[in-house]
């Protein structure tokens, strides 16, 4: 922890960029996904990309790998889907806990072969249920999941993330926060429950339009005071929008957090195919602004982003100062 904080007050990290974008390249095939441990599983594997993990771990430790040959600081696990919530959709919910501990394992072993000093960061998902709004346009007051539920999920996902090594766990593309307290409540009653020195926490956002509020209708600054109890290492923004349409909201939440600020956007806004073809020197030149400006710590990208990106973020910001954290008020 002490090496993070020292490297964050140095320079601006860089955060790698997307895992689906780069499985994509691979062009694999439900063999692929289903290896031989899972080829009678009844349901669809396709696109099952955590699944990986335990079927095709060299793809993901490669993927990692080219990411940190690229200039990353900090690699995220590719554990987005890897809580029994989310994988009830393949009927998978009993592999919840295995999947965070071979995704950090992957993600160290491939810190380990880069021979350079990262974190890993154990991505936490949004989940695919969310407890701000009701699934049934007709009944609006009914839930899919209970707070317990969530939390319960989460746990056993904390639970994974530290026993297979991560350095950092990162709450990411946030778009119910009602979800997010129930991540972050799950991190401290882990660590409470074990007893252990809690692992920093970085907290990433997600604003889904041009009113600047997240899909459960909070406004960034709501957002922010609604997870600043957490003291996490970091908040900020990612997906949804191209570093273009994410200036203002980043340039805002600069001005009011406490902590480090960390943007990583996707490659532009998807094209009438869905598919991103923003260019690498575009999305950095974008960030590149705002490090000039002050507004950062940590970037990369997110959606339709690739080492390439990374790569040339890294040498975008790599001479500019960090933003400085604010002088707080005592009584914070």
């Amino acid at each position: 922890m002490n090496s993070l904080q020292q490297a964050l007050q140095e320079r601006i990290l860089i955060i790698d960029g997307a895992m689906g974008t780069m499985i994509q390249r691979h062009k694999l095939l439900e063999a692929d996904y289903r290896g031989e441990r899972f080829k009678d599983w009844p349901s669809d594997l396709k696109g099952n990309n955590d699944l990986l993990n335990l079927t095709k771990p060299e793809i993901i430790t490669g993927i990692h790998k080219e990411y940190l040959d690229a200039g990353a600081d900090i690699i995220e696990t590719n554990t987005f889907s890897s809580t029994s919530i989310a994988m009830a959709d393949y009927g998978m919910q009993s592999l919840a806990y295995e999947l965070n501990v071979a995704a950090a394992k992957c993600a160290r072993e491939a810190i380990k072969q880069s021979g350079k000093q990262a974190w890993v960061a154990g991505a936490i998902g949004p989940l695919n249920k969310t407890l701000s709004l009701s699934p049934d346009v007709n009944n609006p007051g009914y839930r899919a999941v209970t707070f317990d539920e969530v939390v319960d999920a989460y746990y056993e996902q904390v639970r994974g993330l530290a026993d297979g090594g991560v350095d950092i766990l990162l709450v990411e593309t946030i778009f119910d926060t009602l979800n997010a307290k129930g991540a972050i409540f799950a991190i401290k009653k882990y660590f409470r429950d074990v007893q252990k020195e809690p692992l920093p926490i970085m907290i990433s956002g997600t604003i889904t339009d041009a009113s600047g509020r997240t899909l459960s209708g909070q406004t960034l600054e709501a957002f922010y005071t609604s997870i600043m109890h957490a003291r996490p290492l970091s908040v900020g923004l990612n997906c949804a929008l191209g570093a273009k349409e994410m200036r203002p909201h980043i340039e805002e939440l600069s001005q009011i957090a406490a902590c480090y600020v960390s943007a990583y956007p996707n490659a532009g806004l998807p094209n009438a195919m869905g598919e991103y073809d923003e260019h690498p020197e575009d999305t950095a030149h974008h960030i590149e602004e705002w490090a000039e400006e002050g507004f950062v710590n940590i970037v990369g990208g997110c959606c339709g982003t690739t080492p390439e990106h990374i790569k040339h973020i890294a040498a975008h910001v790599k001479r500019l100062k960090p933003r400085v954290l604010p002088v707080v008020e005592a009584g914070f």
